[in-house]
């Protein structure tokens, strides 16, 4: 099964306590990297998110967006009265020194530094938090999950149908193979003709066989071709295993295509290299979808 490098995934929480949300976006990356955002506050669940992200993917780019808003109690703010007590002494006493009518509103003082008290930060339960964090990102991961499977089933369509047209072109080049040899005989024949009707000299036929055997040797492809078909069996297999093998099938894409180099360089035939040009085409279609498969 192929997973696509590329998807999102998100989960929601939500009690008389907090509001949490978490996302987890991935793009494709030769490694895996793990980013998490989140506030200050929950810096220390950076560790825990890593470890959960990379034991679910293993390559990619990973960003894992955490927000939390706490939903506030009456306990939460708190009034302090010695500050509001020292502000309006002050005030009071101030307004005397200078002859200046004294205050007669203690409101705007609510808002002064000290005042009010926020306890929503020292209420942050760092345990219980996590918990809740740590499944949401299991159920946002399990999302992203769905996606990339989803996916990676029309990567490993797009793969196949490139595969089988690599395999009917090898099938062209099997059956075209022979006459290459053949067809050199017959043009060597023909020069050699062509020489002896224009100079006179003779031509020993042992001579004639040697640079047919030594051509033959040198254009022989049949164990490129041989090792091909091995490459889409194994291409084959790598697709049907459970677990997703990009680097596997990227890595034999290499294989192939180094093997149909070697076909296009060594046949010289035309038909051949119409062929070559056809299944060095699907390998690079191949490689661009593997770019995204994990």
């Amino acid at each position: 099964m192929l997973l696509s490098m590329t998807g999102f995934g998100d989960a929601r929480h939500q009690d008389d306590r907090l509001a949490a949300f978490v996302e987890v976006r991935a793009v494709n990356n030769r490694y895996l990297k793990v980013a998490t955002k989140c506030s200050e506050a929950y810096a220390a669940l950076e560790g825990d998110v890593e470890r959960i992200v990379r034991e679910a993917i293993s390559r990619g780019t990973v960003t894992v967006g955490i927000r939390v808003d706490r939903l506030s109690s009456a306990e939460e703010f708190v009034l302090n009265e010695v500050a509001l007590t020292s502000y309006w002494s002050q005030l009071q006493a101030s307004a005397k020194k200078l002859g200046a009518p004294a205050p007669a509103e203690i409101g705007y003082l609510l808002s002064a530094p000290g005042v009010v008290a926020d306890e929503t930060r020292r209420s942050v339960d760092l345990q219980a938090d996590g918990e809740v964090i740590r499944r949401l990102l299991k159920e946002a991961l399990d999302k992203l999950h769905r996606f990339r499977a989803e996916e990676g089933r029309s990567m490993e369509q797009e793969l196949a149908e490139n595969a089988k047209v690599i395999a009917a072109r090898l099938q062209d080049v099997s059956a075209l193979a022979p006459q290459v040899v053949a067809e050199f005989r017959a043009k060597l024949l023909e020069r050699v003709r062509q020489l002896l009707r224009d100079s006179g000299v003779g031509v020993a036929e042992a001579d004639l066989i040697r640079e047919v055997s030594i051509f033959s040797e040198r254009s022989d492809i049949n164990e490129e071709i041989t090792r091909l078909r091995s490459h889409l069996d194994q291409f084959q297999a790598f697709i049907r295993e459970p677990s997703s093998t990009g680097r596997k099938l990227d890595f034999l894409s290499q294989e192939m295509n180094r093997e149909v180099n070697t076909i296009g360089s060594k046949a010289n035939n035309v038909p051949i290299a119409h062929c070559v040009v056809e299944m060095k085409a699907a390998i690079e279609k191949m490689r661009e979808i593997l770019q995204n498969v994990e």
